[in-house]
């Protein structure tokens, strides 16, 4: 028989790799791509699957704001040497840079013509810039403590800017003659995030009180305030009735009228399947252009796409459609899922066990249960044909798992120390085996 002759030079298609590590990121005009900040570095990411287009090696600096120009060709950036920079995203050049704040920078926002920059700074300041000349237009200063939210009026006919801060407090800002139009005062804590309704006359304010605050853009006046119990609020649409999202530290996505100041939805559970001890829920949410739906970022670096889909009990119903993973941490074991491989089962050293579309590089779904770190695992297809998975945990426990209704249907208990092992039969797939230190 003759010898079999392997490659020695292997090309990886494609890869999942580590493209968020938590804190800003900015997502296109159209939707197609995000660029997130990852450690030290900017990761331009594919929205559709993960795949990294490119990265940007800046100067060994975390960075603490990033935005996006209105036509995708420029990403600005900012990080704890307080420095602004520019980068071209067709030649990953920075094509300039200057010294913005004596604090860090915490939030971006550009406008509509994307001639001007925004930046709002630890320091309570916030700073207008020239983005062609990288000079400094307008400087509004009266947040006592960190401006946290800052956005442009989205009508370019409509010289107006928004500053929102851990003081409490929402400035308006006339663009024109450089003035400050009105103070909100309604929230109790911290503004973490700010919208306009579409038809450009109802700003929204959210904060960490736990409500959303309605203003009316004409005279500046209070209009009403909405219980939500949630910390972020975010998107408004809508004219004579406002509907808007909430997200937040409980990990559910609600949609609100504000006109009868009720949820007209919620989901029934959380799509969060993070541990008791990480940090839970929503830190951020975006709408999606054209009709593409809702973003959700989570605490655990985790991107979920939610898609809105027709129903006939209810005017509003949003399902998960895609969950892209930023961090997968030490990946300790994987095995292929089906027949047909086009599952992929990973433990990375964490509670659950993430399952990976590998057509989308998409986690499709979580297996959620053990205590403690999962540390093995292994898959087959069984006599009777279920797609079975069993992991092994630090719990001292092992789970088998069904993928098809993706629960468990088994706990086997007996352990002294933690399952470093396991292995299902491959010639008469009814049994497994499992060992322990």
């Amino acid at each position: 028989m003759a010898s079999l002759t392997l490659k020695k030079n292997y090309r990886c298609v494609p890869s999942l790799e580590q493209f968020y590590t938590g804190g800003p990121f900015a997502v296109s005009s159209d939707g197609s791509f995000i660029a997130c900040a990852c450690d030290e570095s900017i990761r331009i990411v594919d929205s559709s699957n993960a795949s990294i287009r490119s990265t940007i090696d800046s100067d060994a600096e975390a960075h603490t704001a990033l935005a996006l120009s209105p036509d995708d060709k420029l990403l600005f950036s900012a990080g704890h040497s307080h420095q602004i920079r520019v980068w071209d995203l067709s030649t990953l050049n920075n094509v300039r840079s200057w010294k913005g704040h004596n604090s860090p920078v915490m939030a971006m926002a550009c406008h509509v013509s994307g001639g001007l920059l925004a930046t709002a700074g630890a320091d309570g300041n916030v700073f207008v810039w020239d983005v062609d000349g990288g000079f400094c237009t307008h400087s509004f200063k009266g947040h006592k403590g960190v401006v946290s939210s800052i956005i442009f009026h989205p009508d370019p006919d409509k010289l107006l800017f928004f500053s929102g801060g851990a003081d409490a407090t929402v400035r308006v800002w006339d663009l024109l003659t450089k003035e400050r139009l009105a103070t909100f005062r309604k929230h109790e804590s911290a503004v973490t995030s700010m919208a306009i309704s579409e038809d450009g006359w109802i700003l929204l304010t959210a904060g960490r009180d736990k409500v959303v605050n309605l203003w009316d853009l004409h005279d500046y006046g209070f209009k009403k305030t909405v219980l939500t119990y949630e910390q972020s609020g975010k998107k408004a649409s809508g004219s004579s009735e406002i509907h808007f999202i909430t997200v937040g530290e409980r990990g559910i996505v609600r949609i609100w009228n504000s006109e009868r100041a009720v949820c007209l939805f919620e989901q029934k559970s959380s799509d969060i399947t993070d541990s008791s001890d990480m940090d839970r829920g929503f830190t951020s949410a975006v709408m999606l252009p054209f009709d593409q739906g809702l973003l959700c970022v989570t605490a655990d670096q985790q991107f979920l796409f939610y898609s809105p889909v027709e129903h006939p009990e209810e005017m509003f119903k949003l399902i998960l459609s895609r969950r892209l993973v930023g961090y997968n941490e030490e990946i300790v074991d994987m095995k292929f899922l089906g027949e047909e491989e086009q599952f992929l089962a990973v433990a990375t050293n964490l509670e659950q066990v993430r399952v990976y579309d590998l057509t989308a590089m998409s986690c499709s779904y979580v297996l959620a249960g053990h205590t403690e770190t999962v540390l093995c695992l292994d898959t087959c297809v069984s006599s009777s044909g279920r797609t079975l998975i069993v992991t092994g945990s630090k719990d001292n426990n092992v789970r088998l798992w069904e993928s098809e209704s993706r629960c468990c249907v088994g706990v086997g208990v007996g352990h002294m120390g933690a399952v470093g092992a396991v292995a299902f039969s491959k010639k008469q797939k009814n049994f497994f085996v499992s060992g322990s230190r």
